[in-house]
């Protein structure tokens, strides 16, 4: 049997798939920043009444306790979530993954919702870390899903609008995180996402997976203990991956404390307004960036093999510069003189450019890592990236970044310019080996093909 002999997969179904899968991912970064959101309401109800920045030295040590505790939930939940990555990524490659990611979801939306029913902030990190568990049975599997639905050539692009749902959910999850809870408490927000959450997890169960011309002709080659070897063997994976994880440590801390810092720092407005702000700007930033550096790692990779790791590489130093203007604004020294350090427009000037160069570089990124492995071993290699990413970076900042914000507000971002920096490096230094990995997998593919056609009927 040839490949031509096979059906190939219908653009229907590929589409319907992607809308599902991008449904789902909007609605996992809902949830992850209705945390950051409600942050300083969960301080305030958990810890201390006074935790301002202009108090007393033992309420200054009181706050960078709370805000290292607070932060602690986003490690929590994601220890669980790479922690229980890999697990999910290997059943990913040996069930159907529709299913798979049907239960994930159900797990991590029943697990929100009882994050708005604790008493107690222990039970809390607990619903937090089940978040990150049902979580983990979703992420391998859908970007893998995605490279198997469309060719290398059009991946970039098709990455980016699936990631689109970052900036899009984390800007929804601002706002009704900030709004709901301004009116009927910060409880309510995590109860809200339930009702939609089952929804799509139905919708996962009434999903068939699309036929794949090599999985239609022969089963789909077990990974074996030596490929997970082997990806630590491919530098275009290793280097695109310890880029992403400066990245993520930069990005994780930047979010989660972002609607604290302009509200207890830079005085930019009470909870509410921040957050809707910073989500405005999220969406808005987020969603043309996501779509532009898929588009134009797609077009530059006509003209240079290592164009993914140069748009990424480019992104994340220009975003660095941008927050280190940010801050140089909110320190008063870029304001009309007299003016309170909140009321400059520059600040929300340098925090959009700070968000659209920190997400261009999302289609590219994950492109990286889909062209440079082997289809056997895709979900798994994202697994192990999630592993990786999460375990050097955001599952670290949030408290790390907490603890420094309670003594010094511009040394936690100084911190987040410097993992930016070593991001974009990591990256320009995969530039050369792009080409050669891509190519690699490439022969492999058209070799496993022609296998399959000579001992076919």
């Amino acid at each position: 049997m040839t490949a031509s002999d096979v059906e190939p997969i219908s653009p229907r179904a590929a589409r319907l798939s992607l809308v599902l899968l991008l449904a789902l991912n909007l609605l996992n970064y809902i949830d992850r920043y209705v945390l950051a959101a409600v942050e300083p309401v969960i301080r305030e109800t958990f810890f201390a009444p006074d935790t301002t920045i202009g108090s007393s030295a033992p309420a200054r040590e009181q706050l960078t306790a709370a805000m290292a505790k607070t932060g602690s939930l986003a490690t929590a939940f994601l220890l669980s979530y790479m922690l229980a990555a890999p697990i999910f990524g290997m059943l990913a490659d040996r069930m159907s993954r529709w299913v798979l990611v049907g239960l994930a979801v159900a797990v991590w939306t029943l697990a929100s919702g009882a994050s708005g029913l604790v008493p107690t902030f222990s039970l809390l990190v607990l619903t937090r870390c089940f978040v990150g568990i049902g979580e983990a049975g979703y992420g391998p599997a859908a970007p893998a899903m995605i490279s198997e639905l469309y060719p290398m050539e059009r991946r970039g692009r098709m990455l980016a609008w699936f990631y689109m749902a970052i900036p899009v959910g984390s800007a929804v999850g601002y706002a009704l995180g900030g709004t709901v809870s301004e009116r009927w408490g910060w409880r309510t927000p995590f109860l809200l996402v339930v009702p939609p959450g089952l929804l799509l997890a139905g919708c996962c169960f009434l999903m068939t997976a699309p036929r794949r011309p090599v999985a239609a002709a022969t089963p789909r080659p077990r990974a074996t203990l030596e490929d997970y070897r082997g990806l630590l063997k491919i530098p275009s994976y290793v280097l695109g991956t310890l880029g992403m994880a400066a990245m993520t440590f930069a990005a994780g801390g930047f979010a989660f404390w972002m609607p604290a810092y302009l509200h207890d720092a830079a005085h930019a407005g009470d909870l509410a307004t921040v957050n809707t702000r910073f989500g405005l700007i999220t969406v808005v930033a987020g969603i043309a960036a996501t779509l532009l550096g898929g588009w134009l790692g797609d077009l530059l990779r006509r003209y240079m093999s290592g164009a993914y790791f140069v748009v990424s590489a480019a992104g994340m130093i220009v975003s660095a510069l941008c927050v280190l203007l940010m801050v140089h604004s909110a320190d008063g020294r870029l304001v009309p003189h007299g003016a309170p350090p909140g009321a400059s427009s520059l600040l929300w000037v340098w925090i959009f450019w700070a968000v659209f160069f920190l997400f261009l570089n999302t289609g590219p990124s994950n492109a990286i890592l889909a062209n440079v492995t082997r289809p056997s071993v895709r979900a798994n290699a994202f697994a192990l990236n999630i592993f990786i990413i999460h375990a050097l970076g955001d599952a670290i900042s949030p408290p790390l970044l907490g603890a420094v914000a309670g003594r010094s507000w511009n040394a936690a971002l100084y911190l987040v310019c410097g993992t930016m920096v070593l991001s974009g490096v990591l990256w320009f230094c995969g530039v050369g080996f792009l080409g050669r990995d891509t190519d690699r997998v490439e022969l492999r593919s058209h070799e496993s093909a022609g296998t399959c056609s000579a001992d076919g009927p």
